[in-house]
């Protein structure tokens, strides 16, 4: 893991620190993507690192239109929908949640103390808003995970040091979990066109060339263009942190709330459709979660 292997490396073009805000019932949650600075970073729509002690939560809520990545730090959470699926996850857990047309779930603490996790929302394109709704569980032991040079990475999507998630994902997706030992350095390809950033969860890291500045814990680094990223751990700490890149979809987003279409037209749609219980919200009307 040596050397400096692109022909373009990636830079830090912006570092935004989540900052703790009240969401959900009782939640807390720092949130990168999806703030006032940083609406959305084409494909994604949110970011946030969540911390929930019961009774606080997230109860019954729609989705239409993107997807939602939970994966889970610390402790664990029980999701249900109004399609009657129910799970639980797990430290080191990931729930890949399309909701396509239309979903209505909870999502809620199942254990006493503070449970942790990051959540990412992926927009679709225009041609896979409407899918049927879908889930992807993957246990801890499920991801694949390398590890080589004091460098481990947990492949959630995408692929790393020659390993391959078995997720599918529509709109074209990394997610990595590095964790870096003192003294270690990360090189880590990525698409041309994609969009990327590095959400730091412990320690600090040197990002894109040695002699920059380390970057700590709750910061969004948001990257330049480019076929690659480097991440240096020069501290005497390990450093954790999740990568994330995504193909643009170059497409119009008008969001309300839980809801994410191209046109303002599409979002009063849904709006009918969730208050009228139709067109993928049938089941809404009736359902609560236990």
């Amino acid at each position: 893991m040596s050397g400096f292997p692109f022909t373009t490396p990636r830079l830090v073009a912006k570092k935004i620190l989540a900052r703790a805000q009240n969401e959900g019932d009782g939640a807390v949650v720092r949130r990168s993507i999806g703030r006032h600075d940083l609406k959305s970073f084409d494909p994604f729509l949110l970011l946030d690192e969540f911390s929930v002690t019961p009774p606080a939560g997230f109860p019954d809520h729609p989705h239409r239109g993107f997807e939602t990545v939970t994966y889970m730090l610390q402790g664990a959470f029980t999701h249900q929908d109004f399609a009657g699926h129910k799970g639980t996850i797990r430290a080191g857990d990931v729930q890949w949640m399309t909701a396509g047309r239309g979903i209505v779930h909870s999502e809620m603490p199942a254990g006493e103390g503070t449970q942790k996790g990051l959540q990412l929302w992926i927009n679709l394109s225009s041609r896979d808003k409407m899918v049927e709704p879908n889930y992807q569980e993957l246990l801890s032991e499920e991801i694949p995970e390398a590890e080589q040079h004091g460098v481990k990475v947990r492949v959630i999507a995408g692929e790393s040091m020659g390993v391959q998630s078995p997720v599918y994902t529509r709109t074209p997706t990394m997610y990595l979990d590095f964790k870096l030992e003192p003294g270690s350095v990360m090189h880590q390809p990525v698409p041309d066109a994609w969009n990327t950033l590095v959400y730091i969860l412990e320690g600090q890291g040197v990002i894109g060339t040695p002699s920059s500045s380390p970057i700590s814990a709750h910061h969004a680094v948001i990257l330049t263009q480019g076929d690659g990223i480097s991440v240096w751990n020069n501290s005497s700490q390990n450093l954790r942190f999740v990568l994330v890149g995504g193909q643009p979809l170059n497409e119009p987003v008008v969001q309300y709330g839980p809801f994410v279409m191209n046109t303002q037209a599409q979002i009063e749609q849904t709006i009918e459709d969730f208050n009228s219980s139709r067109n993928g919200f049938e089941m809404a009307k009736h359902w609560r979660s236990l």
